[in-house]
């Protein structure tokens, strides 16, 4: 009996590794496609962003600041600009206007000074 079952799993066994399959991936694309692509990067390149401004001063400042930001506001990439002479706390890229005004008044609540950016024209 138990040579039996021993005898039918191994059968299951082979049996089910034999009908394993062993695939390749072809993927066609029209010729024009890498051409869109490049123009598509290159329009988010110039693309504007809403910024939030938390605040500025010296370096260290900056880096006091830009630390509180990323504790108080952990979804959003917090950045220092420099724009002489003083250093520029940045936080967020928000694509439109009123996402940004939404966003501008929570950081408010938390930094008082803070001022909504608009995107530089390039």
């Amino acid at each position: 009996m138990k040579t039996a079952i021993f005898t039918l799993i191994c059968l299951l066994g082979l049996g089910l590794s034999a009908r394993a399959q062993n695939g390749q991936l072809h993927i066609e694309q029209e010729p024009g496609i890498e051409k869109l692509l490049a123009i598509y990067a290159q329009g988010i390149a110039k693309a504007g962003y809403y910024t939030i401004q938390v605040g500025f001063g010296s370096f260290s400042a900056a880096e006091e600041l830009k630390r509180d930001v990323e504790i108080d506001f952990p979804q959003w990439q917090a950045k220092i600009v420099f724009d002489s002479p003083t250093y520029r706390v940045q936080v967020g890229r928000f694509k439109s206007r009123l996402e940004a005004e939404r966003e501008y008044r929570e950081v408010r609540k938390k930094f008082p000074a803070a001022l909504l950016l608009r995107p530089e024209e390039k």
